[in-house]
């Protein structure tokens, strides 16, 4: 059964990542020019403000999968109620605080952005600000009944209600903004949708896991061994956020409305390509956790290092060199015109992240066997470093140097240094990784070849010609990487449920 969940939480999350796309290529668009260039920068800069309240989750949500997992493993019933117990108050106090805090970033809406904002911009930031911060306070306490729907590996449940959620989010906004509505309705829309998923990750934990918690014995011996496990966790949240919002922070104090929404059309196609590396290392978290304590773990880390890392290089350098190619067209034709240079600040990015996201499963490793303090210390280091050199860039280049600033912290600490940590105090053999992505490569260079020639004689002028292009493109680099680059398990993950589709079809006639 569990097998079967895993099959299905990767096809769900290939299947949530679909959507995504279609709601990117579709509703983005529309929304972006129902709002109007600065409306969305003004959404982009508030939502990215206020997304800084979510690292004081701390990495309890991961430090629960770990313990519960580990408890589960053991059959320590008893310890499991208690865990839950525990964190459902830690998550509700951590509510309250982002309330709070968030209360605080109400009331110095004005000083912040003052010098660039108008002053009926000003006033809808603080209207935003407000609701907002209430979302990501009820999203708290529902995080503890998440985790455990994680933990128990539950995830056909999981994708299905973010699919239902991500699906019913544009057939709901999309009127509003017809009506003449604006960010304000778009937000309150996603907060009726988030109270949603509140109460059906409640319901499922309740009626179906029949999770039990216990209140009344609060291991404090445990609470500050998981605190010391989260800390280095919050780092790491506080890294992801530095990097991937400080920019439009930035450019709001110093640039505009404008920039900042040339800067998130960047910025949205980057987040869609991060999270289609974390669909197939996500669901090994808790197998993750379970090899930890095995024989031989080393060994099998790696194993499991190099099958997760080959698979996500063939779909990210699909996406990477489809963005290169034929990305300028595809932003001129969503985003429209004044977006030209967000072409240039998505491949700064993109490129930048490529490594990093085929080794997503590093992290889990790390987190599983207690050692991820090196990678957090890392990371606010380079956080605090990617800061200071945005700033400098921002104000002499604008979005562009802003997105440089970036990329240069990242390649430096997630490329260089990581890779060297892995290998020499995580002991997974990266020689051997890296060895089998090089053989990957020569698989690569007929689409690459196709690729350039395109890129570089060839004038994508209306959608059909891009359509048919992106089409071609993708049916020579899969038949490329079919007969040159997977291996015999490759091949299988595709060829085993393909004869069992098949096979049921014949069974049912």
């Amino acid at each position: 059964m569990k097998v079967n969940q895993l099959k299905a939480g990767v096809i769900l999350s290939y299947g949530y990542t679909f959507i995504q796309t279609i709601i990117l290529l579709f509703y983005t668009p529309i929304m972006i020019r129902m709002l109007g260039k600065s409306e969305y920068g003004l959404y982009s800069l508030v939502y990215s403000t206020v997304s800084y309240l979510a690292v004081l989750n701390v990495g309890f949500a991961s430090a629960f999968v770990r313990y519960y997992s580990r408890y589960k493993a053991l059959g320590k019933e008893d310890k499991i109620e208690n865990l839950n117990g525990m964190f459902l108050i830690i998550f509700c106090i951590l509510g309250v605080i982002a309330l709070i805090c968030g209360s605080v970033l109400d009331l110095n809406v004005e000083s912040i952005f003052k010098n660039k904002l108008t002053i009926q911009e000003l006033q809808k930031a603080k209207i935003l600000v407000k609701i907002m911060v209430f979302n990501i306070s009820i999203l708290f306490p529902s995080a503890a009944f998440d985790a455990i729907i994680t933990a128990n590996e539950k995830y056909i449940f999981q994708k299905v209600v973010k699919l239902i959620s991500t699906i019913v989010n544009p057939f709901l906004v999309l009127p509003l903004l017809f009506m003449g509505y604006k960010s304000i309705a778009l937000v309150l829309v996603t907060t009726i949708i988030n109270i949603f998923t509140v109460y059906m990750n409640i319901w499922y934990c309740k009626e179906k896991l029949k999770a039990k918690f216990r209140f009344n014995e609060f291991d404090f011996s445990l609470m500050k061994e998981i605190g010391i496990f989260s800390f280095f966790i919050f780092l790491n949240s506080v890294t992801d956020q530095v990097n991937w919002n400080v920019d439009k922070f930035l450019l709001g104090m110093y640039k505009g409305t404008k920039t900042i929404a040339v800067y998130d059309i960047a910025s949205q196609i980057n987040s869609f390509f991060i999270s289609i590396s974390t669909v197939i290392s996500a669901v090994f978290i808790p197998k993750v956790n379970r090899i930890s304590v095995e024989k031989d773990a080393n060994e099998k880390f790696t194993d499991l290092f190099i099958k997760v890392g080959r698979i996500q290089f063939f779909v990210i350098f699909l996406f990477t060199s489809g963005f290169i190619i034929f990305g300028k067209y595809f932003i001129k034709i969503w985003a429209g015109k004044g977006y030209e240079e967000s072409y240039y600040i998505m491949n700064i990015l993109i490129l930048s992240v490529s490594i990093p996201v085929i080794q997503n499963i590093g992290i889990a490793i790390l987190r599983a066997i207690n050692m991820q303090v090196f990678r957090s210390l890392l990371g606010f280091s380079i956080s605090i470093v990617n800061i200071i050199i945005s700033i400098y860039l921002c104000k002499s280049y604008g979005a562009v140097g802003a997105a440089i600033g970036t990329a240069i912290s990242l390649i430096i600490g997630e490329v260089f240094i990581m890779n060297i940590y892995y290998y020499k105090q995580v002991k997974l053999d990266m020689i051997k990784f890296w060895g089998n992505i090089v053989r990957i490569l020569p698989s690569m260079f007929i689409p690459v070849i196709f690729g350039g020639l395109i890129f570089r004689f060839y004038v994508i002028d209306t959608i059909s010609k891009f359509i048919l292009l992106v089409i071609v493109y993708t049916i020579i680099f899969m038949i490329s990487i079919w007969n040159l680059g997977l291996n015999d398990f490759e091949k299988n993950l595709i060829i085993e449920p393909l004869n069992k589709l098949l096979k049921n079809k014949q069974e049912s006639i």
